[in-house]
């Protein structure tokens, strides 16, 4: 590992660690401080996802661009940093909403320059490794964020932590700095690729992504948000005769090791990818996923949740890490951005359809049909998996 990857990964703790600081007391926020409702929240967190994977379209081709791509990582993390921490100074609900959309439209867009920049930084046989570091990065943050956003609250106020979740994402800003200088250095020469958005996109005809994406739409498909996991927990535990609020402290414990661990299993499925291709990395963590959604399913204690949570972090950890190292090994470096731009619109797309799918199931027939629903798409990604070949690692890093 160089000094640009270490970077990387040092950019997504910081960086996700301060906005993950701002979304632990984003509810109590918008609903006790600025008297917003619940309905609220919902459009709010559902706008700004929405304006992520947008942006994580029309950034793709730009990241295209060697220097591009290092404008646009830089600029879009001290955007995130400056926008999220802003939102501690809003009065009304609509302020803070418009804050969170600018500020997760500058995460999207980011997404693929500091992507294609990571693996520019590594080289053919080092991109697992250099994409675990980042996911483990990213997973960490996760677990850092909303316990130092628990601490503050309790000493300073919410108002307060959310303008303080400033210093880390100004330091995410600072070290992505670091990273783009040694991209530069590394790739010695940039070559101008200056292309409309269309163009990025039909240059990719013929390159076989839409081959290597498929199992990793098929598994975001199935890719349930964490909050419908949380759920299933809060139920299941009140059930059998937890109190509402022990219910909601211990299934937040449990979601916070689920992070630890995917941050953990993120370096594993580094190396793993490096030594048997992405796709059955791709295919461990669908497996895995299988195994913990019919647990959800036919689980009817909540005590046995522990290992649930657990193996679901595992999932998470290897499909991630697979995820990006695919668009690495199917690309040059001059297509990598309009790539991750494709996957980011596939994640985004599965997201959405997953969640919104899983909800209704969960609402309307029960969560068992929510579960088995999620973890026939996993089985699908699976098989699609194991069933294409490995394409040969790209010799333009």
């Amino acid at each position: 590992m160089n000094l640009g990857i270490g970077s990387v990964g040092a950019t997504s703790f910081l960086s996700d660690s301060g906005h993950e600081m701002v979304t632990a007391v984003l509810p109590s926020f918008i609903t006790t401080v600025l008297g917003g409702s619940a309905a609220w929240l919902g459009v709010i967190e559902g706008f700004s996802d929405a304006l992520t994977g947008v942006t994580k379209v029309v950034g793709g081709p730009l990241a295209d661009d060697p220097r591009r791509r290092r404008n646009a990582a830089s600029g879009g993390y001290l955007v995130t940093a400056i926008a999220t921490a802003a939102i501690g100074l809003t009065v009304a609900v609509w302020q803070a909403g418009i804050l969170r959309g600018f500020a997760w439209a500058a995460r999207g867009f980011r997404s693929p320059a500091r992507d294609a920049m990571l693996a520019s930084l590594a080289t053919p046989r080092s991109y697992g490794r250099a994409f675990g570091v980042e996911r483990a990065g990213d997973n960490l943050g996760a677990v850092v964020g909303p316990l130092l956003a628990g601490g503050f609250v309790a000493w300073i106020g919410i108002r307060p932590t959310i303008m303080l979740s400033v210093v880390p994402g100004l330091l995410a800003a600072a070290a992505i700095t670091i990273a783009a200088r040694q991209a530069r250095r590394i790739t010695r020469q940039d070559v101008a690729v200056r292309q409309s958005l269309l163009a990025g996109y039909r240059r990719l005809r013929g390159s076989g992504l839409a081959r290597a994406v498929a199992p990793a739409a098929f598994f975001e498909a199935g890719n349930l948000a964490a909050t419908l996991l949380i759920l299933r927990g809060n139920q299941l535990l009140i059930a059998d005769g937890m109190g509402a609020a022990a219910a909601v402290g211990l299934t937040t414990l449990l979601y916070a090791v689920h992070n630890a661990v995917a941050a953990a299993v993120s370096l594993v499925a580094g190396s793993a990818v490096d030594r048997f291709g992405p796709r059955r990395v791709l295919a461990a963590g669908a497996l895995v996923y299988v195994v913990a959604y019919v647990g959800f399913a036919v689980l009817g204690t909540g005590w046995s949740l522990l290992p649930l949570f657990l193996l679901s972090g595992c999932g998470i950890g290897f499909a991630e890490t697979a995820q990006s190292a695919i668009v690495a090994c199917a690309l040059p470096d001059e297509q990598r951005g309009s790539g991750y731009g494709v996957l980011g619109l596939v994640q985004a797309g599965g997201d959405l359809v997953a969640t919104v799918v899983g909800g209704i199931l969960y609402t309307v027939v029960s969560p068992v049909a929510c579960f088995v629903y999620a973890a026939a798409w996993m089985a699908l990604s699976l098989i699609t998996a194991l069933g294409g070949r490995e394409k040969a690692t790209s010799q333009h890093a």
